[in-house]
């Protein structure tokens, strides 16, 4: 270890509802209890709440030090840790306050995944098939062909997918880093899950019937749900989308998929009955 570099170490607790200004203030803390300069950096080693809170206490100290991300989900690293979101939840929404702050680098090792609990393999892989749907039909029908290998955490596959991911996404990054229009289509699946998307696109009929069953049968061997919890009710979905993110002049602008696989768009231009009778038909009540 070099003698003139000096460590300092915060570990903050994991999960989504911590991550939040008290939390956030931890760093910062720590960062000027330690009389830390500029030429400091902040690594953020873990999920994606860490990498989050940590890029944005990088973003927001002194106005900005240098910040490697070392992610250890799949999640993270195919998603979160590459293209510079980060942020903060408050209490009425997800990651309402943040900035965008792109890191010196992303170190992933793959080994950080053999103890990752089978939820949050599953869930990292929903991002990955997310890459398939919306702009790499290619890679979809590779995931079809290793959906077991994935599953099994075979290493092969899982740096072949990790790889290919972060380079989907860091070429919608490249062309659109503050999601004006061709980064938001990376949010497929986050206003109402991967498989409500697909079913509103082909009740819109923008897709064939195919693609609705190849994406229920990936999704089933990734173990992943195909409809919301029972509890999910259909006001409690519109008063989530009424927040969301992609809302612009209080129209909830969506990813849908549209034409052969491969392809999607981010509009407003839909029919909303279409988007109710989703909703009714994937909640009870």
């Amino acid at each position: 270890m070099n003698p003139n570099v000096s460590v300092e170490s915060v570990i903050l607790p994991d999960g989504e509802k911590y991550k939040n200004m008290d939390t956030l203030m931890k760093v910062f803390d720590k960062a000027i209890e330690s009389r830390l300069d500029r030429r400091c950096t902040f690594v953020a080693l873990g999920g994606g709440v860490i990498g989050d809170m940590c890029g944005y206490a990088a973003a927001s100290f002194l106005r900005g030090v240098n910040f490697i991300q070392i992610p250890t989900t799949v999640m993270v690293q195919v998603d979160s840790s590459v293209g510079g979101k980060t942020g903060i939840n408050h209490r009425l929404g997800k990651n309402l306050i943040g900035a965008f702050y792109q890191p010196q680098c992303v170190l992933i090792d793959t080994d950080t995944l053999n103890t990752l609990p089978d939820r949050e393999l599953a869930s990292g892989l929903a991002e990955v098939i997310k890459y398939g749907l919306i702009r790499d039909a290619e890679f979809f029908q590779w995931q079809e062909k290793n959906i077991k290998s994935l599953m099994a955490r075979d290493p092969h596959a899982l740096a072949y997918a990790i790889k290919r991911s972060c380079e989907n996404k860091a070429e919608v990054v490249s062309l659109d880093e503050k999601e004006s229009g061709l980064r938001a289509t990376l949010n497929l699946g986050h206003t109402f899950g991967h498989v409500m998307a697909v079913a509103m696109s082909y009740h819109l009929g923008w897709i064939d019937e195919s693609i609705v069953k190849r994406v229920d049968n990936i999704l089933q061997q990734a173990k992943l749900p195909t409809a919301p919890p029972e509890t999910m009710t259909i006001e409690m979905f519109k008063s989530v989308m009424a927040v969301d993110k992609k809302v612009a002049d209080g129209l909830l602008r969506l990813i849908l998929l549209k034409g052969p696989l491969g392809n999607c768009v981010f509009t407003g231009d839909y029919d909303r009955n279409v988007l109710d009778e989703t909703l009714y038909s994937f909640c009870k009540s």
